[in-house]
């Protein structure tokens, strides 16, 4: 049974070296993420005016113009789909795309914010037994040592998923709402044709 759980102590103390590095790794992708999504945000909030706009429009029944649509990013998704002469087949197999796309693009928020914790705790785990073992051996500095890296990977795990919950939160809620909206503008394209 001693040789057993000798091993086992020896997998997990060798396991410490590689999650801290994937921590640091994590908490480096956690703030370029972060860096992306304000660029981003601050885009996407200069666009709403632009969308708003032709939202407005296109209940109004004005006709949807490709080359006057504007630049933005919901501008650029209408003139795809009008440039399909909004065939419903075409248009919602685009629209999927997008669907598709944007789930592609939450998938890597999605992965940090369940491995990131799984890291921490791991952190936190592995240096606990020797922080034990000098506890019990009166060695107070290699338990302080140990105590020091069990909370600085479980603060590491905690800050790198929560930049992971709020990317994926935010973007989630926008992504449902472009395609929310590109639903409605096909239905009132489509409408409208059949009123013809």
């Amino acid at each position: 049974m001693n040789t057993i759980t000798e091993i086992l102590n020896w997998i997990s103390n060798s396991l410490l070296l590689p999650v801290i590095v994937l921590l640091l790794a994590a908490m480096a992708a956690a703030l370029v993420s972060l860096g992306g999504f304000s660029s981003s945000c601050l885009v996407l909030l200069r666009q709403r005016k632009e969308r708003e706009r032709l939202l407005e429009a296109i209940r109004s029944g004005q006709e949807i113009e490709p080359g006057k649509l504007g630049t933005g990013i919901f501008a650029r998704h209408l003139a795809e789909l009008a440039s399909l002469n909004w065939d419903e087949l075409e248009c919602e197999k685009r629209i999927t795309e997008y669907e598709m796309k944007y789930e592609h693009e939450l998938e890597r928020s999605r992965f940090m914010m369940k491995v990131a914790p799984m890291l921490g705790l791991m952190g936190t785990l592995i240096p606990m037994g020797p922080a034990l073992g000098g506890l019990a051996s009166g060695d107070i500095g290699s338990m302080a040592y140990n105590m020091q890296i069990a909370f600085a990977t479980t603060v590491v795990g905690c800050f790198a998923a929560g930049v992971g919950l709020l990317i994926y939160s935010v973007r989630r809620h926008w992504y449902a709402e472009e395609i929310s909206n590109l639903r409605y503008v096909l239905e009132r394209q489509l409408k409208m044709r059949g009123e013809a």
